[in-house]
């Protein structure tokens, strides 16, 4: 494993942190898509300079790469070696959305652009309720997809806390 994409159910299911802990014990360099796809103050980069970050990313020899956008996954799809999906319940997913805002009061996380601090609203838990059965059936069929178009590439679904330190442990041996 070289070139690892990480993706997840829903915003909390630990992308970042996962990333960065597989970063560690992979020795690989860790890329997390919210720093490039965020500006300050919560603006959205231009589709087209995403794209390129992304290419010139993905163009690297050896990576982790952390982030849905599906807008522009094929980029990091094609390239990778390694896709891992995180799929914990909806239930830990939302404890840890509460959890990182009182965590990062105030403060953008390390995963996350500058100027871009840690927030919390109606709005935002509404977006996890409403889009985590969709983001499961449309994340179901991109991992099927990809394992007919890359028969040669692995596929880890991690579904609990258990089978991600289980995984994280023996990358680390």
């Amino acid at each position: 494993m070289q070139r690892i994409m990480v993706i997840g159910v829903s915003a909390g299911a630990g992308k970042s942190t996962f990333a960065r802990r597989l970063g560690e014990v992979a020795n690989l360099p860790v890329h997390h898509l919210d720093v490039y796809y965020w500006k300050h103050g919560w603006v959205e980069a231009e589709e087209k300079e995403f794209r390129y970050t992304q290419q010139e990313l993905a163009n690297e020899p050896r990576w982790v790469i952390e982030g849905n956008y599906n807008s522009t996954g094929n980029i990091r799809l094609a390239a990778c070696d390694t896709l891992i999906q995180l799929q914990l319940p909806l239930w830990r997913c939302l404890w840890r959305v509460l959890k990182r805002r009182i965590q990062y009061r105030k403060q953008a996380r390390p995963d996350m652009a500058p100027g871009c601090p840690e927030k919390l609203d109606y709005e935002f838990l509404k977006f996890i309720v409403t889009t985590y059965r969709g983001r499961q059936k449309s994340q179901y069929h991109l991992i099927e997809e990809f394992r007919m178009k890359y028969p040669e590439k692995q596929v880890y679904i991690l579904r609990t806390q258990k089978e991600i330190e289980v995984f994280l442990t023996q990358v680390g041996k």
